[in-house]
């Protein structure tokens, strides 16, 4: 068996990404992200059987996935989900279940940026990243994505993957964008249409803390 260095595996070809596709369904483009998270969390498998590996090595895979993922769930929360809302059969609990999973996604990410890249700390949080991001993948197109395919005119799908396409293309990083945690039940509450009426009677909190993740088994 050929032996690859980690120099000859970061020049292969990536993954297509949300701005490479020619499609402009947004169920697609967001389908074309969770394949490039699939390879790109494969790669770095590769690279953890490697000894004595340089941080640089493992940065160059790492860090534009870590951004993809922080931009990645900016994007859905912006353009995917508020349209998720208004128009999918089981839109509320598939929301608030997505949201709750890009928390836990986040706080890993984030987890990950403190920690030395390459010690073993450094890996249990890009471990939990890929579990909390894999658990979310499968669950957002079994359920969201099918949900809008399912409900959503192919013109909105297009019209709402242009604006997902140009805000990918946008945002390399996401340093200019709020990739805080975010309560579920407020996001949902502060995007449902007028004429639906309020999803949920939660009181907020006074101090306007979170203490929040994911809201499964809730």
């Amino acid at each position: 068996m050929v032996e690859h260095s980690a120099a000859e595996k970061s020049d292969a070809p990536r993954p297509p990404r949300a701005g490479d596709c020619e499609s402009d369904d947004i169920t697609q483009l967001i389908l074309d992200d969770h394949e490039h998270f699939r390879r790109a969390f494969a790669r770095l498998d590769d690279l953890q059987a490697e000894e004595s590996l340089p941080a640089a090595d493992l940065s160059e895979v790492w860090d534009p996935l870590a951004d993809l993922l922080d931009v990645h769930a900016v994007a859905e929360e912006e353009i995917f989900y508020p349209q998720l809302l208004r128009k999918g059969a089981d839109a509320r609990d598939e929301t608030l279940d997505a949201i709750g999973d890009h928390n836990d996604i986040r706080d890993a990410v984030h987890d990950a940026a403190r920690r030395p890249v390459g010690s073993q700390d450094w890996w249990e949080a890009v471990g939990r990243a890929r579990v909390a991001n894999d658990e979310h993948m499968a669950e957002e197109e079994r359920e969201g994505l099918a949900d809008f395919r399912q409900h959503a005119t192919l013109g909105l799908r297009e019209s709402l993957g242009r604006r997902f396409r140009q805000f990918m293309a946008e945002h390399h990083d996401a340093r200019d964008l709020d990739t805080s945690d975010k309560d579920p039940e407020r996001y949902v509450d502060s995007r449902v249409p007028p004429d639906q009426g309020p999803t949920s009677t939660t009181t907020p909190r006074a101090d306007n803390s979170l203490g929040i993740g994911s809201l499964k088994g809730r």
